[in-house]
């Protein structure tokens, strides 16, 4: 399969490991998943998660992955560093890096994750959350957020069931809950990078909040993944519904929390993070 064959999300994370240093891999960023100053953070968030689901030591599936954004991708080469600094019997904890190249030529890291893949086995399981009862996708009409500056919600199908981007940016927000339906536009079975990405899908609550388009970014977020290989292979291609609302809004940050359904009622990941806003 030519490069121009793969799925736009495949080529956004496809890494090449480096001649000689195991732990080290070259990728480059995608013009199709760009946001307004840097790579959509979803995409950054399953760039780091592939050079450890690419390594040979991996030991199971992705349990917990937080990523901090310490300075902004550029666009061109990168390196991904996936180092697995302690396995146990179950569980094993990676360091996660981002690196590019400064104007000099030194590697300079400009974001970090950290990373707890396991082995699960089967055991009591029960879900003390309730998938929201909302209309279904089929009847609601596809959002539009891309602009000149903003290729990668194109890369999206988002109905929203409440919560849609404010349509006037006059001050009257009272709330900042969404949820919306969500896949690939672009058809791609559901797997632990896709779903890394979609849980930084929501654009930032304080827009909603307050009907502001005001500045916005993430700064940390971890995801936990309550799902495995072979309930992401029953989800396939189909809807996910996602639900967001904002915690607390103070002094330039807030925190916002998320959570990913599938159609047929598995929550399959949750998320929380912590965003930098400007009035």
């Amino acid at each position: 399969m030519t490069d121009t064959a793969l799925h736009p999300f495949d080529r956004a994370v496809a890494l090449q490991p480096v001649a000689g240093q195991p732990d080290l891999y070259d990728g480059h960023t995608s013009p199709d998943y760009w946001n307004m100053v840097g790579p959509f953070g979803g995409i950054t968030a399953a760039i780091l998660l592939q050079g450890a689901l690419r390594h040979p030591q991996l030991l199971g599936s992705p349990l917990s992955l937080t990523v901090n954004y310490a300075s902004a991708v550029v666009a061109g080469a990168f390196q991904v560093q996936a180092t697995p600094v302690r396995t146990n019997r179950s569980t094993q904890h990676w360091l996660l890096q981002l690196l590019q190249a400064d104007e000099s030529g030194e590697q300079q890291v400009t974001t970090t994750a950290t990373l707890v893949t396991a082995l699960r086995r089967e055991t009591w399981s029960q879900s003390d959350l309730h998938m929201p009862q909302v209309t279904p996708p089929g009847e609601l009409e596809r959002m539009s957020l891309a602009g000149k500056s903003v290729a990668w919600p194109q890369q999206y199908e988002m109905r929203a069931a409440s919560g849609s981007i404010p349509t006037r940016w006059d001050g009257s927000g009272e709330h900042s809950r969404s949820q919306f339906w969500l896949r690939d536009a672009q058809p791609r079975p559901l797997d632990f990078l896709s779903l890394a990405a979609m849980s930084d899908i929501f654009y930032p609550r304080v827009w909603l909040r307050r009907a502001t388009p005001v500045p916005a970014g993430t700064v940390s977020i971890t995801t936990y993944f309550h799902t495995d290989h072979a309930q992401l292979a029953e989800v396939g291609t189909g809807y996910l519904l996602g639900d967001a609302r904002g915690q607390a809004f103070r002094n330039g940050f807030f925190d916002q929390a998320a959570e990913l359904w599938s159609e047929s009622g598995e929550l399959l990941a949750t998320s929380n993070q912590i965003v930098y806003y400007k009035e």
